[in-house]
């Protein structure tokens, strides 16, 4: 198997809506014991990537602001690091949150900033903002309140070090697009861990606030028709979804296990406790 020596320092450097931590045991239980090269084209907080810790991987999100974290955490964390340490410049303050946040309400000034600048108010919002929740509007602005934090660690310099670490003594590439394309050379004995934005389990449900452009019925049925071009080539694949009689009917040729997961994120706390989601996957 394509894993190297794990280093437990290596984790998640932003939390993440659908974050799989806590799932982690459940989804380390169902995954194959050899491949080569792995693949992931919805990383997100990327839980499940750093996990696993393959030597060869290939990893995508539809956010270009979290590829970009990612990119500049590979390639110049210390300058990211020296950036976030500034106080001046990321206090966790209501008045410096909002002044960060408004920077994306202006398309061509944002986009002169540089990679780092970029990752490190992505950075700087994911740690101060309420709940972690990364959402943006349909113009694609980052619009969480802030979180009124006491003491929030904006810049792990231990957990960013690491991740740099592992970024550079593996053959892992970024892709910043659409999931079908993450997966166009994947081959036989390859593993692919999907983590779509999940089905909604009823109509009041529907979260789609990881990008601007959502992610619907049919996109769910589109990922459906690559997993089984996948699975006709030999490609070991792990689905995770919402459990729902609509992701049960369109992957009822697949093995499916039902697990609980804890819902961490919901407007109203009584209904914050334990979901049913599923695994499911095209290999013994």
């Amino acid at each position: 198997m394509a894993v190297q020596k794990k280093n437990k320092l290596v984790v998640p450097v932003v939390k993440w809506v659908g974050g799989k931590r806590q799932l982690l045991p459940e989804i380390k239980k169902y995954t194959p014991k050899k491949f080569n090269t792995y693949f992931e084209p919805f990383i997100g907080g990327g839980a499940v990537l750093f996990e696993l810790q393959p030597k060869q991987a290939i990893v995508n999100d539809i956010n270009r602001e979290l590829i970009n974290l990612y990119s500049v955490i590979q390639n110049n964390v210390e300058e990211l690091i020296d950036k976030l340490s500034n106080s001046d410049l990321y206090s966790n303050t209501s008045e410096c949150y909002y002044r960060i946040r408004e920077l994306d309400r202006e398309p061509k000034e944002y986009n002169k900033m540089t990679g780092i600048d970029k990752a490190a108010r992505i950075l700087y919002l994911n740690k101060t903002c309420y709940n972690g929740l990364y959402r943006v509007n349909s113009m694609g602005e980052f619009n969480s309140p802030f979180g009124s934090y006491k003491n929030p660690n904006i810049v792990n310099e231990i957990t960013l070090r690491a991740v740099n670490k592992y970024f550079n003594e593996t053959n892992i590439k970024f892709l910043n697009g659409d999931f079908e394309q993450t997966v166009k050379n994947a081959k036989k004995e390859d593993f692919v861990y999907f983590d779509p934005p999940y089905a909604p389990i009823s109509k009041t449900s529907n979260f789609t606030g990881y990008n601007e452009s959502g992610f619907g019925e049919t996109e769910q049925i589109r990922l459906k028709e690559l997993c089984d071009r996948l699975n006709k080539k030999g490609v070991k694949f792990l689905l995770s979804n919402s459990d729902c009689e609509f992701i049960r009917e369109l992957y009822q040729d697949y093995k499916i296990v039902t697990i609980k997961a804890k819902r961490a994120i919901n407007s109203n706390g009584n209904n914050r406790g334990a979901v049913s989601e599923v695994l499911i996957r095209n290999y013994e």
